[in-house]
């Protein structure tokens, strides 16, 4: 993971607003733009699986919940989509937004400023900005994931304290 070493001082704090959102009992609500769909469905089931000895993290795809997100355009739409979603959720959740940037998918994890994202191609104010023409990307995109579940783990397990 030497190409992360540029990244890391971009990575910490988004990651620590992540981390003390989901010890306060929030839901991720996560989204992707289409060619990293096979990357949620990784993260939905790696995240809670039987093997991990930690309690459940209660993470969802937006497609679960509305499958029909790619239809939404414009900010009323979006709109009542969330109003669905503090509904649903009485507000505890957080939106985890990985994907290109102009991707129409990225707009409702924008809007937030709790959100954590994973921006493709697109300078984005507390981001991981990555690029999505790096031909390393599937593997980038693993090896943040289990960077994320390690300080999961150690935040969870007290052995660090993300709000220091």
């Amino acid at each position: 993971m030497s190409w992360f070493e540029e990244h890391r001082f971009l990575w910490t704090p988004p990651i620590a607003n992540a981390m003390d959102q989901m010890m306060e009992g929030k839901s991720i609500i996560l989204i992707t733009d289409h060619d990293r769909q096979w990357f949620a469905h990784y993260i939905t089931s790696s995240l809670n699986k039987r093997s991990q000895d930690r309690p459940m993290i209660p993470v969802v795809c937006i497609d679960a919940l509305y499958p029909h997100y790619d239809h939404i355009s414009g900010g009323e739409s979006i709109d009542m989509l969330v109003d669905m979603l503090d509904i649903t959720y009485k507000g505890d959740y957080f939106f985890w937004y990985i994907g290109r940037g102009d991707d129409r998918r990225a707009d409702i994890a924008k809007r937030s400023t709790n959100s954590l994202l994973w921006i493709m191609n697109e300078n984005f104010q507390n981001a991981l900005i990555l690029q999505s023409y790096d031909p390393l990307i599937d593997i980038k995109l693993l090896q943040l994931y289990r960077l994320f579940d390690k300080t999961l783990n150690a935040v969870l397990f007290g052995e660090i304290n993300v709000r220091e």
